[in-house]
């Protein structure tokens, strides 16, 4: 993980087309501002966290079902 020092008002650029600057600090809370292509997304980690989790959901649902679908069309041993 890299650590960096900013203070309010200053930047860092990540990949050339994305820009994160300190907005204010207060306390223990910093106010990040993000600028970047429309084409990207940010999401903050719970928010991606959740969808990663509903997508694992989905997923093993979709097999389970596949699953099932497959065992009812097979034919029973004679």
């Amino acid at each position: 993980m890299l650590y960096l020092t900013r203070k309010v008002g200053e930047s860092v650029i990540i990949n050339d087309d994305i820009e994160v600057t300190v907005i204010d600090i207060r306390g223990k809370s910093i106010k990040l501002g993000f600028t970047f292509p429309s084409t990207a997304t940010v999401l903050r980690r719970e928010i991606f966290e959740r969808i990663q989790a509903e997508q694992r959901a989905a997923e093993a649902t979709k097999e389970a079902g596949a699953r099932t679908e497959q065992e009812a069309t097979e034919k029973p041993p004679e």
